[in-house]
């Protein structure tokens, strides 16, 4: 049996439901918000359309219930309200976890954890100081969501699938992010040389590093400024990571997880490529960047640690 508990039924926590449910990844979905009614709603909104997928359990509850979870997701906080610093942001998502917390692991200490809200990066390391649970199990969704928003955009310019496109975004889920470009091809073919893949009778643009880079930072205040909120592409993300924990195949995603020395990081939750399966986030890949991005990775844990000192942990 598959058992997820998803605390926080907003947008994002209400949209990963749906998607395990229509994708049927897992067997029992609990909902859990400290609005319950709003919990309840989503849990039968979703469980009125089951039977056109496969069978799934879907219901709201309580911590208690989420006793037997294989995996649980926290998707819980507040969003940014104009004029909020995102100093004032992160102290307040911080206190919303650090209560968390103890009342999630009590009941579901050898689950694996997919830490969603933000800022994602500072509250996985936050989980991985005060839940007193192996580091391997708990898997910030960091980077995933900008990598996605990469390769959707790179598969775009070369015509091509998405799934031939490696590329990735390390660092802060923010704005202190950066892609190794040394590392970007398409299947195998460095971008740099890509050139042979474009059809000849169009003419394209040059390739704007640049360009793609603020492409991907700003997708999401795109997003929000058309409709409001974000939570399909990263609900898919989230899912993404699910799925890889549920299917005991080992794949590699670049998701936050404790920082121990590599690149010449350490004590920080960011980004870098982890190896992800039913051990939880066991490894990490070494991918083999340039001292210029090494630098850019070390400049944005500093970004992070900074942040951090700030806060009431």
């Amino acid at each position: 049996m598959n058992k997820v508990t998803i605390i926080g039924t907003g947008s994002v926590g209400s949209t990963i439901a749906y998607t395990l449910t229509v994708t049927g990844l897992v067997s029992e979905i609990v909902m859990i918000d400290v609005n319950n009614e709003k919990a309840l709603g989503e849990a039968l909104d979703i469980r009125q359309g089951t039977p056109f997928c496969g069978p799934c359990s879907v219901y709201a509850g309580s911590y208690q219930d989420a006793a037997g979870s294989s995996i649980v997701i926290i998707t819980s906080g507040i969003a940014r309200r104009p004029g909020q610093s995102r100093l004032d942001l992160a102290q307040t998502n911080v206190n919303i976890i650090k209560s968390i917390i103890p009342q999630i692991t009590k009941y579901a200490p050898d689950a694996k954890y997919i830490i969603v809200s933000n800022p994602v990066d500072i509250l996985t390391y936050v989980f991985c100081k005060q839940s007193g649970l192996p580091e391997r199990n708990i898997i910030g969704s960091g980077t995933i969501l900008d990598t996605a928003r990469l390769r959707s955009r790179l598969s775009e310019y070369y015509k091509i699938n998405q799934q031939n496109v490696h590329a990735y975004v390390m660092g802060e889920h923010g704005d202190s992010s950066f892609i190794p470009w040394s590392v970007a091809n398409i299947s195998n073919v460095p971008l740099s040389e890509c050139d042979r893949l474009i059809d000849t009778k169009d003419i394209y643009p040059d390739l704007d590093y640049e360009e793609i880079e603020s492409y991907v930072r700003k997708s999401g205040a795109r997003v929000i400024e058309r409709k409001g909120a974000t939570f399909y592409a990263v609900s898919i993300s989230v899912c993404h990571i699910v799925k890889s924990l549920l299917s005991g195949i080992d794949t590699t995603m670049t998701v936050s997880t404790m920082m121990h020395g590599e690149y010449g990081i350490d004590d920080v939750c960011l980004s870098v490529l982890n190896i992800v399966g039913s051990e939880g986030a066991h490894g990490k890949i070494l991918v083999p960047i340039t001292d210029d991005e090494i630098a850019k990775l070390r400049a944005s844990a500093e970004c992070l640690k900074n942040t951090i000192s700030s806060l009431q942990l």
